[in-house]
């Protein structure tokens, strides 16, 4: 279970002020207690996905597929730095994620750390 505090999710919630799908987002994390899983099968479900329940780690395969996108250097570098302002709306626009997917996907990444999970498909120099 990746649990998310309060103070993690107000840290997302200002930088999303003028982003409606994200606030919706925050907020069915919220009221799942900062249980990002839960919370992510919950907006799945409500986005029309029929994601597998039994699988525990279904968000971070949603994470995976999303990879090629969040791990482009002018997004890894912001959310190194933790600014998640254009990396949500591009992920929400791309066909990988579904909208109401991309904030609990872009939390996962940040709370599973941004090198360790762009490390597989980082060049090897």
């Amino acid at each position: 279970m990746t649990q998310v505090t309060l103070a993690e999710i107000a840290r997302f919630r200002s930088q999303f002020a003028d982003y409606p799908t994200a606030l919706q987002a925050l907020q069915a994390i919220e009221d799942c207690e900062g249980d990002l899983e839960d919370a992510a099968i919950a907006l799945a479900i409500r986005a029309g996905q029929q994601p597998e329940i039994a699988n525990s780690d279904w968000l971070g395969i949603l994470a995976r597929k999303c990879r090629s996108v969040i791990c482009r250097s002018e997004f890894r570098d912001d959310l190194l730095n933790g600014n998640f302002a254009e990396i949500v709306p591009y992920l929400a626009a791309t066909s990988l994620c579904p909208a109401l997917l991309a904030t609990p996907v872009i939390m996962y990444v940040v709370l599973e750390g941004i090198n360790d999970f762009c490390h597989p498909i980082d060049p090897v120099v």
